[in-house]
């Protein structure tokens, strides 16, 4: 077992063990940053590559909407509504990314195109206020503990739901960044008219990352769902929401598995830092604060948290190795 399996492993037992030691209160936030990880994961399945989308915000709106709205007026179970949910997702991902790829969209002009889909989709659910309770939100019907409704008032179940999606995000991670399509991703985020050349598929290799990464997001917005008990479309889809996406992927590191999950642990600790501090009288600092520190990110910190640390690391060990091959050579000549 090589040091980072064991590392990973010490990770997981510790994790697994946390409802044991954890108050409610942190057990509510270690949930809420094990699934915008997992959210912030999914997208980042698409920006590493270059594919910059303001979109996402729409899949998780659909994704949390669709689920409880299901189960509200047709009393359907959310483990067929979420899979249901996906697929409009998934859909949704296609209407948009197909037309943009084979037309050639890219760049500024395929980020602008899913900021408008993020929006629509925000708009369509306040316009539909009669069905989804518009801007005063939404809320499933409550029925207790309940595995056929998904429901449970008890923290640890949603916990357990969460770490396991968590983990699941983090193997896709993996799963594309070792597969074999990695190669072909990265030739087209270098130019795409060079990877046609030789072969490459540009339109199914980026209809294919983009729609794995609809489906996960959609997935992350059913569960966070399911576990507030309450949508309002302000804080599961629409511009902001694709913005703090953007926001803590790249911030945490969009380039490392877990950087999007540290991302995750700095969006909450800052949300509920000024919630505590400020209460309701400074609505909206959240999201500014978010614009300024991304742009200095951007600027000083390309690479995020988890890609600066790695690279502090990995020269330190070239230092250190170039150090010991000066001296061994100054010991040789002697």
């Amino acid at each position: 077992m090589t040091a980072q399996h064991a590392m990973i492993a010490g990770l997981a037992v510790v994790l697994v063990a946390l409802p044991h030691f954890v108050a409610p209160y942190f057990m509510h936030l270690l949930i809420q940053i094990l699934l915008w990880g997992f959210v912030y994961t999914s997208w980042s399945i698409m920006g590493r590559f270059g594919f910059v989308s303001l979109g996402h915000g729409a899949f998780m709106g659909v994704g949390a909407y669709v689920p409880a709205l299901l189960w509200n007026y047709a009393g359907l179970t959310p483990w067929i509504g979420i899979p249901i949910g996906i697929g409009f997702a998934v859909l949704l991902g296609l209407l948009v990314g197909y037309p943009c790829f084979r037309l050639k969209v890219v760049g500024h002009y395929f980020a602008l195109v899913t900021l408008a889909l993020s929006q629509v989709v925000m708009l369509s659910i306040v316009a539909a206020r009669d069905v989804t309770g518009g801007s005063l939100g939404f809320t499933p019907k409550a029925v207790g503990h309940s595995w056929f409704a998904l429901q449970f008032p008890e923290k640890v179940y949603f916990y357990a739901i969460s770490l396991g999606l968590w983990f699941g995000g983090l193997a896709v991670w993996y799963w594309i960044d070792r597969g074999i399509g990695r190669e072909a991703l990265d030739a087209i985020s270098e130019d795409e008219e060079a990877a046609a050349s030789i072969g490459i598929n540009v339109i199914r290799e980026k209809l294919r990352v983009t729609l794995i990464s609809a489906a996960l997001t959609a997935l992350g917005g059913a569960i966070y769902g399911q576990y507030m008990m309450y949508l309002n479309p302000e804080t599961v889809s629409g511009i902001a929401v694709s913005l703090q996406i953007v926001f803590a992927a790249i911030v945490g590191g969009t380039y490392a598995a877990i950087g999007p999950t540290v991302g995750a642990l700095l969006t909450i600790s800052l949300n509920e830092g000024l919630r505590v501090a400020f209460g309701t009288n400074f609505i909206g600092a959240a999201n500014t604060i978010y614009g300024i520190l991304l742009v200095l990110f951007i600027i000083f910190m390309p690479r995020g948290i988890v890609g600066t640390i790695q690279d502090a690391i990995k020269g330190r060990r070239r230092g250190k190795v170039t150090l010991y091959g000066a001296i061994r050579r100054a010991s040789s000549a002697d």
